[in-house]
């Protein structure tokens, strides 16, 4: 009585090797492929909408300080420096997109109508970055 193997051919003894074809490879190449290109760019999207919701957050804290440290000293602070030294924040955020918190653009008071400027060297803050937001406007105008 001979034994047979249950995995040999019909066109002799050979055994059947077990695996993917190259055809079966190159479908699941393609539809990885294609999942990437729909999904890369949407993640980078999210990324930049989420740099954004951080700056948009860091800027407001930092004017509502500006404008808390007008209000008890009746003059705008010097510089982002004397916000943390007198504690209205903790640190000088980091600038999303610049990725440096000494990046901010400090602009001094403005005239008020009777012509005297007000006192200190700080009315406002914008970000650094020379890029340009996805709503067409550049992050330093924010």
């Amino acid at each position: 009585m001979i034994l047979t193997d249950k995995k040999s051919s019909l066109h002799g003894n050979k055994t059947r090797q077990r695996g993917f074809t190259l055809i079966e490879l190159l479908i699941v190449m393609t539809i990885i492929s294609i999942l990437a290109t729909i999904v890369v760019p949407n993640y980078q999207r999210n990324l930049i909408r989420a740099r954004e919701a951080v700056l948009m957050e860091d800027l407001y804290q930092m004017r509502r300080a500006i404008d808390a440290y007008f209000a008890d000293h009746i003059s705008y602070p010097e510089s982002l420096d004397d916000l943390v030294d007198n504690k209205y924040i903790r640190d000088i955020p980091r600038d999303p997109f610049t990725k440096a918190n000494d990046t901010w653009e400090e602009v001094p008071p403005t005239p008020s109508l009777e012509g005297e400027l007000a006192e200190g060297g700080l009315e406002n803050v914008y970000s650094g970055s020379d890029l340009v937001g996805l709503n067409g406007v550049p992050y330093r105008d924010w």
